[in-house]
């Protein structure tokens, strides 16, 4: 039992120390059995490849370029969809939440749209866009738009009514109402709908980038699949993995707790 609690207490003041272990940590146990099952033959090693049999190919693929390169396109296509989604979803979501005759205009239509899966547009944008970037970016930014949409509607609404009637009775402009009161107290609902968004636009980019794409990290595992290059494919899983781990938790949670903690609304 002192042994257990002597190590718990290491663990503690090490991640204290050094956060970033406690997000490796976890892993080591997966990386184990995974090392395990492919070197005990389990499976042969032309479908179950080994996490050496990945390093490998990360080096390769890395050294002809061929990674870096699908990549940055695979961001490139994401950040542009994810800035067009927010420009067209947080001044919609803020029209629905702070009127009610745009409320009862957009909100019906909103609701039967999401229930439209992106994949779903993939036929008819291939007959109007072709395989291009335009079908990328128009399946991104539908699957961005809905959770900012909703989330930001959700945090205009949360905001007291007192606090603008406040505003208003010391004389306010109703712009500046909405710019200093509303906005900033729906701001970490904004940011919950982004980190949302961007989740399901990275997922929806993978998927599109394997069915139409020419380039990204979608379209080198299904690239992969043809040549039956399993390691590739455990390759491009990974990275996607690890990449949307970092941008999540390293850059996305932490500014959601600060904005929740600035502008909140909370009560004790």
């Amino acid at each position: 039992m002192n042994l257990l609690l002597q190590i718990w207490g290491g663990y503690t003041r090490l991640t204290r120390r050094w956060p970033g272990i406690a997000a490796i940590i976890p892993f080591i146990p997966v990386l184990a059995l995974w090392t395990v099952v492919s070197e005990a033959g389990v499976f042969p090693r032309a479908f179950f490849p080994g996490p050496a049999d990945v390093v490998r190919a990360f080096f390769t693929l890395t050294y002809k370029g061929i990674l870096p390169d699908y990549l940055q396109d695979s961001l490139i296509r994401l950040a542009t969809g994810a800035a067009v989604g927010m420009a067209l979803g947080i001044p919609l979501g803020i029209l629905i939440g702070t009127s009610r005759w745009a409320h009862r205009i957009c909100w019906p239509v909103l609701l039967f749209f999401q229930a439209i899966g992106d994949i779903a547009w993939l036929p008819i944008l291939l007959i109007w866009f072709g395989f291009g970037l335009t079908t990328m970016t128009f399946v991104i930014v539908y699957t961005v738009l809905f959770p900012v949409v909703l989330n930001t509607v959700l945090g205009v609404e949360s905001v007291p009514r007192d606090l603008a009637r406040a505003a208003l009775s010391l004389g306010a402009s109703r712009a500046r109402v909405l710019w200093e009161v509303t906005l900033p107290g729906a701001l970490p609902n904004i940011i919950t709908g982004l980190r949302n968004g961007l989740g399901y636009g990275w997922r929806a980019l993978i998927a599109v980038e394997m069915i139409v794409g020419t380039s990204g990290i979608g379209f080198m595992m299904f690239d992969a699949r043809r040549a039956g290059s399993t390691v590739e494919i455990l390759l491009g899983m990974i990275i996607l993995g690890l990449l949307w781990y970092i941008v999540d938790a390293w850059v996305l949670a932490p500014l959601e707790r600060v904005t929740g903690q600035r502008w909140g609304l909370v009560t004790s």
